[in-house]
């Protein structure tokens, strides 16, 4: 890459102060557009910033790993992230981030996770129950409850009942806030945003107190506990804004994932009948345990395919803090970037048939996404690759287990399955579905 040019990408910067915002929120289809019409990287304005789009393997590079330093997480997110998600890790950097990101992790790793297993089997064999005896439902708002509840007492501690129901109803109103026009009078869907905030930062803080006196073995009472090699723990305030994201993170992109794996299970019979013939094969008796979820390479193979084609999060803003040159166009400093999951994941230069739902693109055999570094970002990339990553798919392959075993599921018709994309990919009509026992 020459330093050397100034010239910045093609594009078009829209309307004074609001730039293609509403165009960008509004049709689904506003990056293929302008990546057609200009290519991989072009200039917008959003959310209130000159933006430059960049789409590929090699962008996710440069953005994620080897520019690092010419980001900034911080800035790259609107106002209304900072607000609504506090200054966490999400938005923390520099000796910050890494400094917390290290006292996070035994929440997420090793022995921690095998401690969850059993209660992620618990909570899901009770919904698992109740969806039988309902038999016709919506299947998205409850995989939320699901997760929500997973979350809440595996990160928190709490106990399945109202509190839990009113927290997940609490999050359902913030998440609708974060890309919502920053208006706070009480009525407004970003005033009531603040409002879901205040409750659930008011619950995470008197779970906290009770953590201190009665520490337990969940994930907050890991980060009560933890200290780094110089003795330094977090402080009350940080632990309150670390629960509250582990909280948000830990149920909304999991249940987009679910979501979008039932749904092309459901339309492609035959990987159905594979992944159930796989899990039939392999005789659990004692329960699960992390090493029998490593051997399910079927299983792993769907989950990438999820990952590929409906990624829950399409991409990720960045501050610009060092201009750049990529593609031999100038990316100035404070500006924007704007990554795109699909610009890689449906690049026909490194997967095939790239709109098809084809698990076996990521077989041994063919290993598609081994061909360029930086081709599969779902869960982002780099030194800030998902904290989270290990415990989401842990907990998608328990419900996929007990889901392929023992159950079947039919998509109801007239429902409209398009996929919203905001604030995480999601059936539009929420994924109505018949539901019972597989005979």
């Amino acid at each position: 890459m020459s330093h050397s040019a100034n010239l910045l990408p093609p594009g078009n910067l829209g309307l004074p102060l609001i730039g293609e915002s509403w165009q960008f929120l509004t049709d689904p289809n506003f990056v293929k557009k302008r990546e057609q019409k200009y290519g991989k990287i072009f200039k917008t304005h959003l959310l209130g910033r000159p933006t430059v789009v960049m789409m590929g393997a090699e962008a996710n590079r440069l953005i994620l790993s080897s520019h690092f330093d010419h980001f900034s997480w911080r800035d790259g997110w609107p106002a209304t992230f900072k607000e609504l998600l506090g200054n966490s890790l999400f938005l923390q950097e520099g000796l910050e981030h890494r400094r917390n990101r290290k006292l996070l992790m035994p929440a997420f790793h090793g022995p921690a996770l095998n401690n969850y297993i059993q209660t992620m089997e618990d909570i899901m064999q009770r919904y698992f129950a109740q969806w039988e005896a309902k038999e016709y439902l919506s299947w998205y708002d409850q995989l939320k409850q699901m997760t929500f509840e997973v979350a809440s007492i595996l990160l928190l501690g709490s106990e399945p009942g109202e509190m839990t129901q009113k927290l997940s109803d609490e999050f359902a109103k913030l998440s609708k806030g974060l890309l919502a026009v920053p208006l706070s009078f009480p009525w407004t869907t970003y005033g009531k945003a603040i409002k879901a905030r205040n409750i659930i930062l008011s619950h995470v803080q008197k779970v906290i107190e009770e953590r201190q006196k009665n520490p337990k073995n969940d994930a907050l009472g890991l980060l009560v506990q933890s200290q780094d090699e110089e003795g330094n723990h977090l402080s009350p305030e940080e632990i309150q804004v670390q629960a509250f994201l582990m909280l948000f993170a830990g149920h909304e992109t999991t249940t987009s994932m679910l979501s979008s794996f039932c749904l092309a299970l459901a339309q492609h019979p035959q990987i159905l009948k594979r992944a159930r013939e796989e899990q039939n094969s392999l005789e659990i008796a004692d329960g699960l345990t992390l090493e029998a979820l490593r051997n399910m390479p079927y299983l792993e193979q769907i989950f990438k395919e999820v990952e590929r084609l409906y990624p829950a999060v399409a991409g990720g803003f960045r501050g610009v803090v060092k201009p750049f040159i990529f593609n031999g166009y100038h990316v100035p400093a404070n500006w924007q970037v704007l990554y795109r999951s699909e610009g890689a994941h449906r690049d026909p230069n490194i997967y095939t048939n790239v709109e098809e739902f084809d698990p076996d693109r990521f077989s041994p055999e063919r290993a598609e996404n081994k061909k360029v570094e930086y081709s599969l970002v779902g869960f982002g990339g780099g030194p800030r690759s998902c904290l989270g990553m290990a415990f989401a798919q842990m907990e998608m392959k328990i419900f996929a287990c007990y889901l392929l075993r023992n159950y079947a599921w039919e998509i109801s018709p007239e429902q409209d399955l398009t996929l919203d994309p905001i604030p995480t990919l999601h059936p539009r009509s929420g994924l109505k579905v018949r539901f019972n026992r597989y005979n």
